[in-house]
């Protein structure tokens, strides 16, 4: 078995936003401590859940995005940008209802909505090749 990569232009962005997701992923389950203060978060001495859900969340986006990476179905691509629809969804609702106003939270929501863009304008034909 190789390697798949796509040859289609579409595709190949939304391969992106799938391997930047396991990335991401991978980074947050193994460098939890670093994640962690990327998003200005931090977990209290003495309580190791903070380090767990931080891990257990890597894990699924490395899981997800390589699902995506490995499987290359329309379907899975649709999955993770409705995914990431949602993630941009519940970060408004934050920076609104929760005094969230502040460059970290748009920097944020311009990931979500990039990531959620590029496998959607793929699945839906907006790329075509």
């Amino acid at each position: 078995m190789e390697f798949y990569f796509p040859t289609e232009f579409g595709e190949q962005l939304a391969f992106c936003s799938a391997a930047f997701t396991a990335l991401a992923g991978f980074l947050m389950m193994f460098a939890p401590g670093h994640a962690l203060r990327l998003l200005g978060l931090q977990a209290r001495e003495g309580r190791p859940e903070g380090f767990g859900e931080a891990r257990s969340m890597g894990g699924f986006y490395l899981g997800f995005g390589a699902s995506a990476i490995m499987l290359a179905q329309n379907w899975i691509y649709m999955a993770l940008g409705a995914s990431f629809v949602m993630a941009a969804f519940a970060r408004v609702i934050s920076i609104l209802s929760d005094k969230g106003s502040n460059i970290v939270n748009y920097l944020l929501l311009v990931v979500h909505i990039a990531l959620a863009a590029l496998p959607l304008l793929y699945v839906f034909g907006f790329f075509q090749a």
